[in-house]
């Protein structure tokens, strides 16, 4: 496997390159983030095809837009908000409901006392990806992302009560899958133990 040396050693040279349409500078920077910013599109869209149309919408938007980038906070920092708003500019246009969904179960608040202890971060994404889409990129932006509710309400152009009602139903829901998650965790033990 070839192993290649970066054209731009630094941010600084990089950016400065970017912002005169460098195309050498342009893939170095996509080699360099487009792992970590497929990974923020698939949180918002959920299936891999829409986050990688989303992931290369996004990049042309960073290239384009780069003479904005005040370098005043990082790069990547700055990228990731430009993916976030591809994402849910994305799910404005799919007319993906961001209202409430009514949805019994999600009222229901598990107790849930040793499953964080067990649970592997991608056994969390995998409930995180099974909240409905709303529900999902409330959560995201408010606990993953730390946008407050204000700036959420303004992303998704909803009120601020909405955002808190998405996060309080998103948090009882994911709980309620941590719960059926222990269960199943429980059982299986259960058997092993009487199996062997």
């Amino acid at each position: 496997m070839v192993k290649i040396i970066p054209f731009f050693n630094q941010e600084a040279q990089l950016i400065k390159a970017l912002k005169k349409e460098d195309a050498k500078a342009q893939r170095q920077l996509y080699d360099k983030y487009s792992s970590k910013m497929l990974g923020v599109c698939m949180r918002y869209v959920g299936d891999q095809m829409t986050a990688e149309d989303v992931l290369v919408e996004g990049f042309m938007k960073v290239f384009s837009k780069i003479e904005q980038f005040k370098e005043e906070g990082s790069l990547e920092g700055w990228i990731r908000r430009i993916m976030v708003n591809e994402a849910l500019s994305y799910l404005r246009q799919k007319k993906r409901s961001l209202e409430d969904t009514d949805l019994d179960e999600a009222q229901r608040v598990a107790d849930t006392v040793q499953a964080d202890e067990l649970l592997e971060a991608e056994d969390m994404k995998q409930m995180i990806d099974r909240l409905p889409s709303g529900y999902r990129t409330v959560f995201n932006l408010y606990a993953i992302e730390g946008y407050s509710h204000a700036e959420v309400a303004a992303m998704l152009r909803i009120t601020e009560s909405t955002s808190k009602s998405q996060l309080h139903r998103a948090r009882a829901l994911l709980q309620q899958y941590v719960e059926q998650w222990e269960n199943e965790y429980k059982k299986k033990v259960n058997y092993e133990r009487t199996s062997n």
